[in-house]
């Protein structure tokens, strides 16, 4: 089998997942896929780090919806995909999600847009959340952990396409960039993680 043919039955097998997955996206009657973020390839690298900031907390809930009564914000899903470098799925990745919400602020009392899934057998993961605000010298942006079993731990920022504040953002990466659909309910994200494994 040639290499290229091997790339491009990889990327099928993955746009396949994402598939299945749900992240295909209504919009005018038309079916349209968010695109893998980045696209995964033989030797591809690894998704970069970033600080975890001032607000981490431990041990946040296991739960994938996010959102508690009274909270204001746009909806938010995130979605994607957990893999190597060489584009296997991660069965059973952590993924820890946690951001401030709609005015900017963070939840350090609570768990409030704070908690943690395990991707499933293909590496798929899904939040249920809502947008967070800037806040002072900050762009949206949600925070991550993700980890393979007994592997070490990528923490990192996803950023928003389209935001004026990512330019005076000094943290801001646009290989961090989310691929983001408007849908009537809301926003669709995805960003898929490549960890530093082979």
């Amino acid at each position: 089998m040639s290499v290229s043919h091997d790339r491009g039955r990889r990327r099928f097998l993955i746009a396949g997942a994402a598939t299945a997955a749900g992240l295909s996206l209504p919009r005018a009657g038309v079916a349209q896929e968010l695109a893998p973020t980045p696209q995964c390839d033989d030797g591809d690298e690894p998704t970069i780090a970033q600080t975890e900031g001032p607000f981490y907390k431990p041990r946040s809930p296991r739960r994938g919806d996010l959102r508690e009564g009274g909270g204001a914000g746009q909806p938010v899903e995130l979605a994607g995909v957990v893999l190597t470098r060489s584009c296997r799925p991660v069965a059973g990745a952590l993924v820890d999600l946690w951001h401030a919400d709609a005015r900017g602020d963070y939840d350090n009392k609570g768990f409030r847009y704070r908690g943690h899934v395990f991707a499933d057998d293909q590496g798929r993961f899904r939040f249920q959340t809502v947008r967070p605000a800037r806040y002072t010298g900050r762009t949206p942006h949600f925070h991550v952990k993700v980890q393979a079993p007994n592997r070490p731990i990528l923490t990192t920022q996803l950023y928003f396409p389209g935001e004026s504040d990512n330019a005076r953002d000094r943290l801001f990466r646009r290989e961090l960039l989310m691929r983001v659909a408007e849908r009537p309910d809301g926003l669709a994200a995805r960003f898929d993680f490549v960890l530093d494994l082979s």
